[in-house]
């Protein structure tokens, strides 16, 4: 089964078992020994449910995704088993019961191995917490994974498993998908439920969803667990049918706007400007029209609005935190990136919180008007490739060279996290050394469907399913 394995998607894991072919438990073992072969060297499964997940797979679980191994990210409960949110000041946290989402991963019978590891409180681009140590891309391990959702993301790229448990309120699921060569899909706002313990996440800019290899694999992951959960404050425009099914449908033709303007003004590198014109063509050959654009947005004004809402959603989880523990949060026990969110959600009013809402609010309208002449807009997912590991240091007291370094890395994700809009990272482009590039492209509010379509579309004309990370060659 492990050479077999490594090769195969979620989908055709599941099929495998419900035909009898292979069974749950020689399915885990799999992905076990693949973890403790591979993950010292990557550190992306921060916390080890072997035990647990083998009960599981002995009793057959079944479902669409019956007997499928899965890993969860430690920003996500599982009850009994810990929630560090990459921080020491979580460190012994064990909650008593499930995340709505969790609940319907075991729904799907998918058997829960391990948590993955993430920076502190979700926070940065990056994943190297102090607490749970620096997560390594298996495509260069002196590389980055992104973040927020890296251990996930590297997990996948390194073949432990078909597609991995991640979330995404900055551009956390389509960051380490671009650094680790991966599909990462960012559902429409309130497509999947963030309960019970959270209403919503980064002031609505926050959702959950899937890293994977396979476009199919994300789909199915999708009929799983759309929909609203009881008491969700909001829920996303219904979707009737099966994502898995409809998504093999041809989209049609296409008007794709090329956005090269990122929200930050920051530089967009060589290899991304490649990879945008290189996806062009490869979407003209396909029958798209593709045009460049010029997206007139107030970017200056959104980029406050929605930095204004993470400060004041991180001061108000850290203070609560180190207040429940009879704390002050320091070096000691917070690093300095998040501390400086701390201080600056403190400058944070009433006031400020209102017109921030209101100036996403706002943009989101100015979206979906731009989206009645174009069907999708298509943008680098990152403006650099994967750095180095250090490049974005959480620790260092230097808050201009972080800021720095982070607005030559990121700058085109977090638009469709202030407005809701789906949007999506393929592996369509890599560097002459090697490292995966990905492309962005954003759809309608509601219209996963859209670019479910397109990126099975470019998956069967651009294959990447047969690349393997140096790690695993």
């Amino acid at each position: 089964m492990l050479g077999e394995y490594e090769e195969l998607d979620a989908v055709a894991i599941a099929a495998l078992i419900a035909t009898g072919e292979t069974t749950a438990t020689e399915v885990l073992e799999t992905a076990i020994a693949l973890a403790q072969e591979r993950n010292g060297t990557i550190n992306a499964i921060v916390t080890p449910m072997y035990e647990a997940a083998r009960e599981v797979a002995a009793a057959h679980p079944t479902g669409p995704l019956g007997g499928v191994p899965f890993l969860i990210k430690d920003l996500a409960y599982v009850a009994g088993t810990r929630c560090s949110f990459g921080s020491r000041l979580w460190q012994d946290y064990v909650p008593d019961h499930d995340a709505d989402i969790v609940k319907r991963y075991r729904a799907a019978g998918l058997v829960l191995f391990g948590k993955t590891n993430t920076p502190e409180v979700g926070l940065a681009a990056t994943t190297e917490p102090v607490f749970l140590g620096p997560c390594r891309n298996p495509w260069d391990l002196s590389r980055s994974t992104g973040g927020s959702s890296g251990g996930a993301a590297a997990a996948v790229a390194a073949r432990i498993l078909p597609v991995a448990h991640a979330t995404d309120g900055g551009g956390s699921i389509r960051i380490p998908a671009s650094c680790c060569g991966l599909v990462g899909l960012k559902p429409t706002r309130a497509r999947t439920p963030l309960g019970p313990d959270v209403g919503e996440g980064w002031g609505s800019m926050a959702t959950a969803h899937v890293v994977s290899r396979s476009v199919r694999d994300s789909a199915a992951l999708l009929d799983a667990t759309h929909g609203p959960a009881q008491g969700d404050p909001y829920h996303a425009p219904p979707f009737e049918g099966s994502y898995l099914s409809a998504h093999q449908s041809e989209p049609g033709r296409l008007r794709v706007a090329i956005d090269l303007r990122p929200i930050n003004g920051g530089p967009v590198s060589a290899e991304c400007r490649d990879g945008i014109e290189s996806a062009a063509r490869l979407l003209a050959s396909l029958g798209h029209h593709v045009e460049e654009v010029d997206m007139d947005y107030d970017r200056e004004s959104l980029g406050m609005a929605a930095g204004a809402l993470v400060m004041a959603n991180v001061r108000n989880n850290i203070l609560r935190r180190a207040e429940a523990l009879g704390v002050t949060p320091s070096p000691d026990n917070t690093e300095a990136l998040t501390l400086r969110f701390v201080e600056m959600g403190a400058g944070i009013t009433g006031e400020t919180y209102a017109r921030a809402i209101n100036q996403i609010h706002a943009t989101t309208r100015w979206m979906e008007g731009f989206f009645t002449k174009w069907d999708l807009v298509m943008s680098p997912t990152l403006l650099s490739p994967p750095p180095p590991l250090g490049f974005m240091d959480t620790s260092s007291d230097d808050g201009d060279t972080y800021a720095a370094h982070f607005n030559t890395f990121w700058g085109f994700t977090n638009l469709y996290n202030a407005t809701g809009h789906p949007a999506i990272s393929l592996p369509l482009h890599w560097t002459d050394e090697g490292l995966p590039v990905g492309i962005q492209f954003a759809a309608p509010f509601g219209n996963e469907l859209r670019l479910l379509q397109l990126a099975r579309q470019l998956e069967v004309a651009a294959p990447w399913a047969d690349r393997r990370p140096p790690l695993i060659t």
